[in-house]
């Protein structure tokens, strides 16, 4: 081995090595749980939650603690009441460690009822808002949603 492979191969042995997970930075986690609520698969979402995630819906005011209360609570309940559900990201996220923030656009048709009880309006809706979610180990562990609920419910005629 010459002088200078001996070089390149003690520098490469000095490199950092990529994560285990690589496919689990913390925007590939949250890239992926947008694409299966857009292919309304709930089961492939919620196994994008560490099993202690905590969901916080800024309207709603009190968190869901757990994967599957999560899942039932918040994403089959969308996923029921707007089987058409498209959520979006607008512009590019931002990415700070394992914190990622973003806008997005959530729209589609109310033709089915509410985890409430309430009926479907069968009217559409599309409204903006913001989320932040802090991903540890590939999972998520916090999701904090932000969005105008008032406009929301106006559009399905709900107040």
């Amino acid at each position: 081995m010459n002088r200078r492979s001996l070089f390149a191969a003690a520098a490469l042995a000095m490199m950092p090595l990529a994560p285990a997970y690589a496919g689990d930075d913390a925007l590939s986690v949250v890239q992926a749980y947008l694409a299966a609520w857009n292919a309304h698969d709930s089961a492939a979402a919620a196994s994008h939650f560490a099993p202690d995630v905590t969901y916080y819906d800024a309207s709603v005011g009190t968190p869901v603690t757990g994967a599957e209360a999560a899942k039932t609570g918040v994403i089959d309940n969308f996923l029921n009441a707007a089987p058409d559900a498209a959520w979006t990201m607008r512009g590019e996220a931002i990415v700070q460690g394992d914190h990622v923030a973003f806008e997005w656009e959530f729209k589609g048709t109310n033709t089915g009822a509410w985890a409430d009880g309430t009926a479907a309006t069968n009217k559409p809706f599309a409204f903006t808002g913001a989320s932040v979610f802090t991903v540890k180990d590939g999972k998520i562990t916090t999701q904090s949603d932000y969005y105008d609920a008032l406009g929301f419910y106006k559009q399905l005629g709900l107040m």
